[in-house]
């Protein structure tokens, strides 16, 4: 079983690096938008179940079932809330940061984007977001790689850090290879691998159990109730905040071809995603009829696979996991790579960089963070994957959200405004996480708050922007009509 379970392992893998090989060897006088932001040629299927699937990290496999498994329904107001963040980003900022990042000299990334629409003359925005970036996206990254580290350990056996070292190569090298297409299109294939597994074995588990075919284990008492407390809806809804600034998600809508297409990735996405969701909380369900009590409440999905299937299914579907780890820190890395070479590098040490070398030096930032997510990863004091994902997403949704909700949204947003939004939002988040955890309120709550009141109070001090950055909102804005 082990064996099997491994060469499927191994061809995902090598069908993963085929991808980034084959689109490096298309990318011959490619440039940065090409690597980027895949030339603003993205279709609509690619860009919805990329976009889903570099959000939807392992913790979907093994982190919400896990919880929910434990500790009953209560535990799925994360779901709801991240569902409810998802479809409010695509209805209503993918049309508008799209077309925005157009008429702002035609921005490939969000800290660019940002400077842009204020037609800001210096990069202090840009060193922010990039430092922002570089450290929040490293944590982020240290959650996959270690999620691809349980799971060989707990499937083959292996030890964990060296299959940490193994996952963290892998992705590395179609990132390396093929840039925002390599990674939008793995994503892709990820996507459809994580909808079929998630479908699959809760609906086999309970037609087993359901059919007598297998024992059925009582719920227990209170399981099914979505009852809780206060502070675990509102920290559970709070997540939804995070795609409204989370980079390496609403890049995706930047890329789309054109607004028609957009529209049919937000049908797409927004139904992958709550078939995901609620998939992800019926595998809790379906383990617990079928498992009863097991040790290691993470393992759930692997275990429920491993029991039903023969090893050859259970290999395909426990490939899940490492698409869910991959897709997303793949994603991490080429956003943190964009973040450096596009928004330090060139503007700070060399403005005169030609597109080939910034495609280097953005190859080197992906080997560079990726080193730094595996050594955190590798640490056992690093905490848990569920821990990881969920400082470096609290970081983002309270330092972008705010600023790029009303860089959309509102005209009068000056560039001091949104200077004061991000570093208040980041800086909220990170004394809450330290000072005060033990409120039990999740830190990208009162980080948002903070972030949106700061950008908004220093914009009115500051006074309304240049009439050539409410020209740019206005064109934006008429663009879309």
């Amino acid at each position: 079983m082990v064996y099997t379970e491994m060469i499927i392992f191994i061809i995902y893998f090598l069908f993963m690096i085929g991808i980034g090989l084959y689109f490096f060897l298309k990318s011959k006088g490619n440039n940065e938008k090409d690597y980027f932001l895949g030339g603003r040629k993205m279709g609509p299927w690619v860009s919805a179940l990329s976009a889903g699937a570099s959000d939807m990290s392992a913790w979907v496999l093994m982190g919400l079932p896990a919880s929910i498994y434990l500790l009953g329904m209560g535990q799925t107001w994360i779901a709801i809330g991240l569902l409810l963040g998802y479809a409010l980003s695509w209805i209503f900022e993918a049309p508008r940061l799209r077309r925005f990042s157009i008429e702002a000299n035609d921005s490939i990334t969000i800290p660019q984007y940002l400077t842009n629409r204020f037609l800001a003359s210096h990069g202090v925005l840009r060193i922010i977001c990039a430092i922002i970036f570089i450290v929040a996206y490293t944590v982020y990254a240290a959650s996959s790689i270690k999620a691809c580290g349980t799971l060989f350990h707990t499937v083959i056996g292996i030890d964990a850090t060296v299959a940490m070292y193994i996952a963290a190569a892998i992705i590395i090298l179609y990132t390396f290879l093929g840039g925002f297409k390599a990674v939008s299109w793995t994503d892709f294939f990820q996507g459809m691998l994580m909808l079929a597994a998630l479908m699959i074995a809760p609906i086999f588990a309970l037609v087993l159990v359901n059919s007598g075919s297998a024992v059925s284990h009582p719920l227990p008492d209170g399981f099914m109730s979505f009852a809780s407390d206060w502070r675990d809806i509102v920290s559970g809804l709070g997540w939804g905040l995070g795609y409204f600034g989370m980079p390496h998600i609403i890049v995706r809508f930047m890329a789309i071809r054109s607004n028609k297409e957009l529209k049919k990735s937000s049908v797409i996405g927004i139904s992958w995603t709550t078939v995901i969701l609620t998939m992800s909380a019926l595998a809790a369900v379906a383990g617990r009829l079928l498992l009863g009590e097991i040790e290691d409440s993470s393992t759930v999905f692997i275990t429920m696979a491993r029991t039903i299937f023969p090893p050859v299914i259970s290999g395909i579907l426990l490939s899940a996991i490492l698409a869910a780890a991959m897709s997303t820190a793949d994603s991490q890395l080429l956003a943190s790579a964009s973040a450096f070479a596009s928004d330090v590098y060139k503007p700070v040490f060399r403005k005169k960089a030609s597109d080939k070398e910034m495609l280097w030096i953005s190859r080197a930032v992906v080997m560079v963070i990726a080193v730094a997510a595996l050594v955190i990863a590798a640490n056992p004091k690093s905490g848990t994957i569920m821990g990881l994902v969920e400082n470096a997403w609290g970081m983002f949704g309270a330092a972008f959200g705010p600023v790029i909700l009303l860089s959309l949204f509102w005209k009068k947003l000056h560039f001091a405004g949104a200077v004061a939004g991000i570093s208040a939002g980041a800086l909220v988040d990170i004394l809450w996480l330290i000072l005060l955890k033990g409120t039990g309120v999740y830190e990208i709550v009162p980080g948002f708050i903070v972030g949106l009141l700061a950008a908004v109070i220093v914009s009115k001090i500051a006074g309304d922007p240049s009439k050539e950055v409410q020209d740019l909102f206005d064109r934006a804005v008429v663009s879309e009509k």
